[in-house]
């Protein structure tokens, strides 16, 4: 089990709304799991604190989205997906005040409310894997990973943010789509960090933390899966013995 030094000062920031990028900066430029352990220990760190830096992100990336897409609709750079392809026989597409107004009060309506979806998705996501980490052993708590999360998810998803915009560019698009994959997996590599040092264990426990839900997700479809089969097998062999029954009273 690791220990932190006792001689090492931990982390000096602001407080309130004023030392919120500091931590995300931390967060994500240097990545260890002692930088989790450090900013998992200062003061001020809740899952409420977690909970809004994720609602504002996600209320935030989802009203640039919206932004973006109806200026690209009042632009004229957007074609239904029907007509991909024809642009040079039919022209360009007229462009729909109404469509682009109703899109952008839309995404500024609903941009709270999928605010509130992500948080409760995040909060259950959170306690699913603590739970996890628990079963090794783990000595971290619910409020300290879902501070880490965060402050890793809450940068990680402004970035992709403005990044999606290019994506409308030609050629330009390939690139941000590997960009933002990328970006995904050291995401994903930061949260494997912040499981391990939040909870002090090692990165076998970690690692089996982060793919333990998702172990459980495949498993769980898996048995619904081949429940559902097992119980829609005689239907589907009675439907199929139709068809031949009828197959072979066709007159030749």
């Amino acid at each position: 089990m690791q220990q932190d030094s006792p001689n090492e000062p931990l982390m000096k920031t602001g407080s309130g709304a004023s030392g919120w990028l500091p931590v995300w900066i931390k967060a994500v430029s240097q990545p260890n799991e002692n930088t989790f352990a450090e900013i998992t220990e200062r003061p001020g760190v809740s899952s409420s604190t977690a909970f809004l830096w994720i609602f504002l992100a996600t209320t935030l990336s989802t009203i640039i989205s919206g932004l973006v897409t109806a200026l690209m609709q009042a632009l004229g750079f957007t074609t239904p997906t029907y007509l991909k392809g024809l642009e040079e026989y039919i022209g360009s597409m007229p462009v729909d005040t109404t469509s682009v107004v109703g899109s952008l009060v839309g995404t500024l309506c609903f941009s709270p409310v999928i605010g509130v979806i992500s948080v409760v998705f995040f909060a259950i996501g959170v306690a699913i894997i603590q739970w996890i980490a628990k079963l090794f052993s783990g000595l971290g708590s619910y409020d300290k990973l879902a501070y880490a999360f965060a402050a890793i998810s809450v940068p990680i998803s402004l970035v992709t943010t403005l990044l999606s915009p290019l994506g409308v560019i030609p050629w330009l698009g390939v690139c941000t789509t590997l960009i933002s994959f990328g970006v995904g997996i050291y995401a994903l590599v930061l949260q494997v960090m912040a499981v391990k040092g939040v909870n002090r264990f090692g990165w076998g426990a970690a690692i089996g933390s982060i793919l333990g839900p998702w172990l459980v997700f495949v498993l769980f479809c898996a048995c619904v899966v081949a429940i559902g089969l097992a119980l829609l097998g005689p239907a589907v062999g009675d439907i199929f013995n139709t068809i031949n029954e009828s197959l072979m009273n066709i007159p030749q």
